[in-house]
């Protein structure tokens, strides 16, 4: 089945429809609901979901009749959001208060064994509670986005810290989510998870879905993906993934 024959397409969000952390640009919206006019569209994201509605949401006119095609799953796909006049949450995965609390300890005590060092400055919390995820942003979640591409270009740092939290928290998945941040959530839950709710909530096989992303590869958040069996389109950043939908609605 061709790509744009796909019934689902499924898209990351940061670094592949939006900068990392920052809003879509008014013309990746306009071929955004242009997209959602003609197909069902999907997009997951370690993020949670207040900025699903500044990053995207705010940019789409909220009468628009195409919302209903568009599925939202958060922090990784352990929620799901779906528009009945509203956006309503269909499931949600969250963490314990015990699961949190020994991932706030285990983050404080690793954080400097994984040889991080916190920032003379920073912007906004470096740990964020999300419910069904725990963030860390090792500049703080508001970082401006040229100072967090400088901070851990190959990201080797962040690696090595997410290698420490593995360690020590070996029944939870933890995820490089972007250019300087690490996710946490319950073991399985990643966007192999996120894929098959989808497919269990749609009713709809896997092959008939699409996932595009900026991070298909070994040790990026995007590769479980992947393992489902979902065709992927690997793409360099939100221009490409432009380009793409350009194509299918010409």
């Amino acid at each position: 089945m061709a790509a744009y024959s796909k019934e689902l397409i499924i898209f990351d969000m940061d670094g592949t429809l939006t900068p990392s952390k920052f809003p879509m640009e008014k013309d990746m919206a306009e071929v955004f609901l242009k997209l959602l006019a003609r197909k069902k569209v999907a997009v997951i994201s370690g993020t949670g979901f207040p900025k699903f509605q500044t990053n995207i949401l705010n940019l789409l006119p909220v009468t628009s009749d195409y919302l209903s095609n568009l599925l939202l799953l958060p922090t990784s796909g352990s929620q799901l959001y779906v528009w009945r006049g509203t956006w309503v949450q269909q499931y949600a995965e969250h963490l314990t208060p015990q699961e949190k609390e020994r991932i706030m300890t285990t983050l404080n005590v690793t954080l400097p064994v994984g040889g991080y060092v916190k920032p003379d400055k920073t912007y906004g919390p470096l740990i964020e509670d999300r419910g069904s995820q725990i963030t860390f942003s090792a500049l703080g979640q508001q970082a401006p986005l040229e100072l967090k591409m400088a901070w851990d270009p190959g990201q080797v740092k962040l690696k090595r810290i997410a290698d420490a939290l593995k360690a020590k928290l070996p029944e939870f998945e933890i995820s490089v989510g972007g250019t300087t941040s690490i996710d946490i959530t319950r073991r399985g839950i990643n966007k192999s998870f996120a894929i098959r709710k989808l497919e269990e909530y749609l009713k709809m096989p896997l092959d008939h879905m699409l996932f595009i992303g900026d991070r298909i590869f070994p040790g990026g958040n995007d590769y479980p993906a992947k393992a489902t069996g979902v065709d992927c389109i690997p793409v360099k950043g939100p221009e490409e993934t432009k380009q793409l939908i350009r194509e299918w609605i010409a």
